[in-house]
């Protein structure tokens, strides 16, 4: 059966290039709100963010039956920010039979402000597209995040390298 891996963290925390060197090598695909989102609607989708986000959300899960049936791996790259969301991806696999693997970034501050401008500074040379967030923004997202506890989580990654540098990760599995 296709393994199902679902990553959690905050913003900027290395979620993208985690699950990017996670397929590397393997019959895996991945699957990114931010990617979809950013490619359809730019990073500008105003009021209706959250609903296009929702929306798609759902249409990944169902489109994960698919891949997961032609016995493909699946990594989920977004953040599963709060328990209830972590609970509900939890639920719609478990319903299925399928079993999942969930992976916590568990960036420190410094590290996730580090990423953040380096980010910014891609965004604003054009060498990137994606969702820029000013510090303030970003911290505010960042205290809506529910630190997953360790019952919830399969491996717990502390980075210790910057974004894009995932070989000086430590992980440990539960």
């Amino acid at each position: 059966m296709a393994e199902v891996i679902l990553i959690c963290g905050k913003i900027c925390s290395g979620k993208t290039a985690y699950a990017k060197s996670l397929i590397k090598g393997r019959r895996a695909v991945l699957l990114s709100v931010d990617e979809i989102t950013v490619a359809l609607f730019g990073t500008d989708a105003g009021e209706g963010h959250d609903s296009i986000v929702e929306k798609t959300q759902k249409y990944l899960f169902q489109k994960s039956l698919e891949i997961i049936s032609a016995g493909i791996d699946v990594v989920f790259d977004w953040g599963f920010w709060t328990r209830d969301d972590r609970q509900e991806a939890m639920q719609f696999f478990t319903e299925r039979k399928i079993s999942v693997e969930w992976h916590y970034i568990n960036a420190p501050d410094d590290l996730l402000l580090d990423n953040l401008n380096k980010r910014n500074r891609e965004i604003e040379a054009g060498q990137t597209q994606f969702y820029y967030f000013d510090n303030e923004l970003a911290r505010r997202f960042w205290n809506m995040f529910e630190v997953p506890t360790k019952d919830e989580i399969n491996v717990w990654i502390n980075p210790s390298t910057p974004l894009n540098q995932v070989s000086g990760e430590e992980q440990v599995k539960s």
